[in-house]
């Protein structure tokens, strides 16, 4: 057995009223990955700021290297070789990798940066982990995939040797996975250790060595890798069975509902086409920041679009502001909830009538809403649509990310819509709430719907979409079957390595 080089000793956090850890007990084994796992809200993340020095604990102790630590800032993490890289990048995109990741530790002097020196470590250290990285690159100008390992070379920089990963591989597509997971074995070989935060359970299988699973603050089980599986760790993680697979029957699509020719939008599209039918899901496998958004965005008339067409049974919808397109049953759940999907100091009452639907009976009767028919629909919506708390004068922001997100869908299908674009629809949601979500997706589309997807999760494509498109520079280059494709073929067509 390893050494524990961390233990977290009956560690406690309050923020206010809640409390996010509740007498945590975490011990980490030297030179291993080890998974943490949870639902949203489970506190994983808090007690890995608080490993990092982002927040300090109410009660208990941090014990690294045997030794009990006072660990109040980052600083102090990183003086005991801890290195954390976040979900979304801390990078500079103007400036070099040389530039990012001596920022704020450059060698030399007040007078002068030494940057040789700092190119020749970092140079060692792309050599000694397979980082492959140009130091002179601008970040701009990498993959995300390259930025990732850019990161990881800065808390390598910094003298990590316990590194900490929040959702590593949110981004990325199968073989930049493959290619980051060799890395990390490459790393735990050579002495590192490496805690993954993750939703992704065939990964914490397919990577990790140990698994701690939180639920609702607390450590609810520890397990080694290769005595456990993805049932019993959603089991735990919920606190019940989850089905971890969309359980769907073949598709019975109709008319087309959506026919898109030509589309394009300056340099972000360009001749883009392809049809969705009624009663059937068309998923958009892609990279971020391929197109996609913009896509998405034009067919809700939140952009106009610059050439070609998109047709809603006839009509075309491409320059039609975002209340018409709803109006002729258009239906949105958008990729950034808070931007796009609700306004947060509301109560969740008057974000169920968001859009066109305050304008409509029987929200509306003679030009006035009416506030009893409001907290009908909210309590109708709340009820079937499993949000909680199930309180509807509770302001929007007061709720999880998955129960913000169910908020949203729940509205959105309470419209009856012909066509549904969805983008992203559970990120940032647990496991309990994915099954959720997928399962109502389906039902829609059974019930006649044309849905139209895009996710970052090629799992979650493959698996819900019955005809897959892949996007690659604001180009369709293939059309996929999702039960027949390799995922290997699909990365490299997300990638613009093959086309079909």
């Amino acid at each position: 057995m390893n050494q524990n080089i961390i233990e977290m000793r009956s560690v406690t956090k309050r923020f206010g009223a809640v409390t996010a850890n509740k007498g945590i007990n975490l011990s980490i084994p030297a030179n291993t990955i080890h998974a943490i796992v949870g639902e949203n809200g489970a506190g994983k993340s808090t007690i890995m700021k608080i490993l990092y020095g982002f927040y300090t604990a109410d009660e208990g102790e941090i014990w690294i290297d045997g030794a009990r630590r006072e660990i109040k800032t980052p600083h102090d993490a990183i003086a005991l070789g801890l290195g954390m890289v976040h979900q979304h990048f801390m990078l500079v995109p103007p400036m070099t990798v040389m530039e990012n990741i001596v920022l704020g530790a450059e060698p030399g002097n007040a007078a002068r940066i030494d940057f040789k020196q700092a190119e020749e470590r970092i140079n060692k250290l792309s050599k000694d982990f397979g980082f492959n990285i140009d130091p002179h690159k601008r970040i701009e100008e990498l993959s995300v995939g390259q930025q990732q390992r850019v990161e990881v070379l800065k808390a390598l920089y910094r003298g990590a040797r316990i590194l900490i990963l929040d959702e590593p591989t949110a981004v990325l597509t199968p073989q930049e996975v493959e290619e980051f997971f060799r890395i990390l074995r490459s790393m735990r070989e050579q002495g590192k250790t490496i805690i993954i935060i993750t939703h992704k359970l065939s990964e914490v299988l397919a990577l990790s060595d140990n698994v701690t699973v939180m639920r609702d603050g607390q450590v609810v089980g520890e397990r080694s890798t290769a005595e456990t599986n993805a049932a019993e760790l959603a089991r735990l993680m919920v606190g019940r069975d989850v089905l971890l697979r969309v359980e769907k029957n073949e598709a019975k699509p109709r008319g087309i509902a959506l026919a898109v020719k030509n589309l394009g939008y300056g340099s972000k599209l360009s001749d883009v086409s392809f049809d969705v039918r009624a009663g059937e899901i068309v998923g958009i496998a892609g990279v971020e920041g391929n197109g996609q958004t913009e896509l998405i965005e034009i067919l809700a008339g939140l952009r106009r679009a610059t050439g070609g067409s998109a047709t809603l049974e006839g009509r075309d919808i491409s320059k039609l502001s975002a209340r018409i397109v709803k109006e002729l049953g258009v239906a949105h759940i958008p990729e950034d909830r808070h931007a796009r999907g609700l306004l947060l100091e509301f109560d969740l009452a008057d974000n169920t009538i968001l859009g066109t639907q305050y304008r409509r009976p029987p929200v509306t009767t003679l030009g006035l809403i009416d506030e009893k028919a409001v907290a009908g629909k909210a309590a109708r919506l709340i009820r079937d649509f499993d949000v909680r708390p199930p309180n509807s004068a509770l302001p929007a922001r007061a709720l999880s990310g998955g129960n913000q997100q169910k908020l949203i869908i729940g509205r959105e299908f309470d419209l009856k819509p012909k066509l549904l674009l969805v983008s992203q629809p559970t990120r940032g949601v647990d496991i309990g709430a994915i099954e959720f979500i997928h399962r109502k997706l389906v039902e829609l589309r059974d019930a006649g719907a044309a849905i139209l997807l895009v996710s970052a999760e090629l799992e979650e494509v493959l698996s819900l979409a019955d005809r897959v498109l892949v996007m690659y520079q604001g180009r369709i280059v293939g059309e996929v079957d999702p039960r027949r494709v390799d995922q290997e073929e699909i990365g490299l067509m997300m990638t613009g390595g093959k086309k079909r």
